[in-house]
């Protein structure tokens, strides 16, 4: 298929990016506590560049220390010091030929009260004791900090006026003052006075996903009785302010862009007339465009809204493209829109229908850096594609308190992009055991190292665990983790071969030097728990036992247990989950958790929380509540258990004892994890042979 309008040079404002495709903003801690971009950052930034984009936008960068500051490792605008790192980082990506804004920001009320303040602190102290202090800030002063905000025993943050809490960070808040306003907005353009004097593309506005000026926009944040707050004209004061501060500075040639939430989203989490909708981002939108900005970022929701601007891999592709298509009817601006766009053909067709003018990819490209490459060449067949299972943010999110970076689960490169694999395999033989995640990218990586390798996957199709994962409803993206890494290991010349089960005697004829075993795990199934109508979650996914108009008891509250009984009730059961711990999903991503709890309340699950499975008999579920020991009964048809999963690793132990060869083990045949765990567990034996 040829894209013509993906690959079509576009405009914005009188910059000139040779195609339609956009790198989205997106914060994974990079940088370092001054705020200046570091080594890490500019090759994560060049690689993307060297992969095609046209366009990048910096993640969010600061424009105040004090408040402003979101997270260590955040990318600064605050002081002149900051701008020759940025100037060598503009230079790096210009010369692949990409553009790159950078995109201003302030997090308000979403801030949390521990960064008050601490950003400054850490710079000063960081040049005092070096290295040292970060080690010290991460194991000492964090740990009872994050005690101290959980009390809220910390500073307030600041917000357009005193409000509700945001749902995330929890911190109490404060209205800023008239003047704290005003040198908020002197700050916005004094940063991006300084974008443009280490030669970057234009700035971005973030008015966004509930931040400070989006904070202004919305009325449920912004209670303000001055010029700043009250009707539209007056909420947008702030936006606009900024807006004119910077063109008086960096002159009418100097592209500005607006990331716009033009819909929060509160009647999609049943709060109806909260904040605004689609019609007063509209509104916005049109204002945006006659004060003559040169193009607007469409998104929506805030962090109370967490999923509908940051999905988790139930949404459909393009779910909200119509809120891009509404504002290109009343705006004379490029359009840019990310829509949840996960393949070249769905990019292709928005830009051609008039949805968007610019296609915005946040995910895929930290998926994978050379996503527009692959597809101009004719290898969309070779895209990683992101499955959306949030771990980016999640990983970002606790990394941030340790000074370190976000993570990848289908690309162990991101924060490595300056790493090579040493390439000495000399055609050496290899025989990798499972063609799951962990398998097949230590296959692919070690096929680059130039190994020759093959395969072996006793099922007709690859996926392992993953196959089990993608069978409740809307959960298929994570097929793709294995259908993607199967294409980039045949392309490699690995030789795949299915319905094939290993054996030791079936290894020792293949001659190999290394064999990796890679043979994931089984759900646990205690003995004392067997008997007729129980079985574990693993026959209930895989389709062995399907159950239909059932009374059915779910024993284990974690992801699986909660996807499970999706599809149980999607089958037309009735369904209680049964979980020992004093909430459901204990140490599960609340976002996860938020997107199927809806689906089950409906389906009127009922939850028994602080609860202990203790037997099965006569239609009769026995209970024992945890506090006091009281028994309960649950009438029951069936039981499913969801205990977790133990590794598989038998096989291993033979190999173990074989001279002919070394072996190893990687991913959930060690220890059980997520995607991100088996994919760095390859890449780590890979960089070790």
């Amino acid at each position: 298929m040829e894209y013509c309008k993906l690959f079509e040079p576009g405009k914005i404002g009188n910059v000139e990016i040779k195609n339609r495709i956009v790198m989205s903003p997106m914060c994974m801690g990079f940088g370092q506590f001054n705020g200046c971009a570091t080594e890490t950052m500019m090759n994560y930034y060049e690689e993307r560049a060297k992969g095609g984009v046209g366009l990048i936008f910096t993640e969010i960068t600061r424009i105040n220390d004090v408040s402003g500051a979101s997270s260590f490792g955040q990318l600064g605008m605050s002081h002149d010091y900051q701008i020759p790192a940025l100037s060598q980082m503009a230079k790096r990506i210009h010369k692949h030929g990409a553009k790159i804004m950078v995109q201003l920001h302030h997090p308000g009320r979403q801030n949390v009260g521990l960064m008050m303040g601490t950003v400054p602190l850490s710079i000063a102290c960081e040049k005092i004791m070096g290295g040292l202090y970060a080690k010290m800030l991460t194991k000492y002063i964090i740990p009872p900090g994050k005690k101290l905000q959980e009390k809220h025993i910390v500073p307030p943050v600041s917000s357009p006026s005193k409000c509700e809490r945001s749902k995330m960070s929890d911190s109490i808040n404060k209205e800023l003052s008239n003047k704290s306003v005003k040198k908020l907005i002197c700050q916005f353009v004094e940063g991006a006075v300084r974008v443009k004097k280490a030669g970057c593309d234009g700035v971005e506005l973030h008015a966004a996903h509930g931040y400070l000026i989006q904070q202004f926009l919305s009325p449920n944040t912004n209670k303000r009785t001055d010029e700043y707050g009250g009707s539209l004209e007056n909420r947008m004061r702030f936006l606009l302010e900024i807006i004119d501060g910077i063109r008086k500075n960096c002159g009418e040639d100097f592209p500005i862009v607006v990331r716009l939430t033009v819909d929060e989203m509160y009647d999609r989490i049943g709060q109806k007339g909260k904040g605004y909708g689609l019609d007063e981002g509209l509104k916005m939108a049109k204002i945006l465009s006659d004060k003559g900005i040169d193009a607007i970022d469409v998104s929506s929701g805030a962090y109370d809204t967490f999923n509908y601007w940051l999905e988790p891999t139930t949404f459909e592709c393009g779910w909200r493209k119509n809120l891009a298509e509404e504002v290109k009817k009343v705006v004379n601006i490029p359009v840019i829109a990310a829509n949840l766009i996960r393949s070249p053909q769905q990019a292709e067709k928005q830009l051609e229908d008039g949805i968007q003018d610019f296609v915005s990819l946040g995910r895929p490209l930290i998926a994978d850096p050379h996503w527009a490459n692959k597809v101009k060449e004719g290898n969309e067949n070779l895209i990683k594609r992101c499955v959306c299972c949030l771990y980016c943010f999640e990983s970002m999110m606790e990394n941030a308190y340790k000074y370190t970076h976000g993570n990848c689960s289908v690309n162990t490169f991101v924060g490595r992009e300056g790493e090579q694999l040493v390439k000495n395999g000399n055609n050496r033989r290899v025989v990798i055991i499972g063609a799951g995640c962990s398998g097949l990218t230590a296959a692919e990586l070690l096929a680059k190292r130039g190994f020759n390798i093959t395969v072996l996957e006793k099922e007709s199709t690859v996926g392992g665990q993953l196959s089990l994962a993608s069978k409740p409803p809307h959960k298929d993206k994570l097929d793709w983790v294995c259908e993607d890494l199967l294409q980039n290991v045949k392309a490699l010349g690995v030789d795949v071969k299915f319905s094939t089960a290993a054996t030791v005697e079936l290894i020792k004829e293949m001659k190999p030097e290394i064999v990796i075993n890679a043979t994931g795990g089984n759900a646990i199934y205690p003995n004392a728990f067997k008997g007729e109508n129980v079985c574990t979650v693993t026959e209930i996914l895989n389709g062995n036992i399907k159950l239909e108009n059932k009374n059915v008891v779910v024993i284990g509250s974690g992801m699986t247990g909660l996807e499970t009984s999706e599809l149980l009730v999607s089958q037309g059961n009735k369904v209680s989950i049964v979980e020992m711990a004093d909430k459901i999903a204990p140490g599960a991503w609340f976002q996860h958790v938020d997107d199927a709890m809806p689906v089950l309340e409906k389906a009127g699950t009922k939850f028994y929380v602080s609860h202990k499975f203790v037997k099965f008999s006569d239609g009769k579920v026995v209970l024992e509540r945890v506090k006091d020991s009281v028994s309960v009964e649950i009438n029951a048809d069936f039981v499913v258990l969801s205990l977790g999963v133990r590794p598989d690793n038998a096989l291993f132990e033979e190999l173990q004892k074989c001279s002919e060869f070394k072996s190893y083990n990687i991913g959930d045949s060690v220890k059980i994890g997520r995607i991100a765990n088996a994919t760095e567990s390859a890449y780590q034996l890979v960089k070790s042979i």
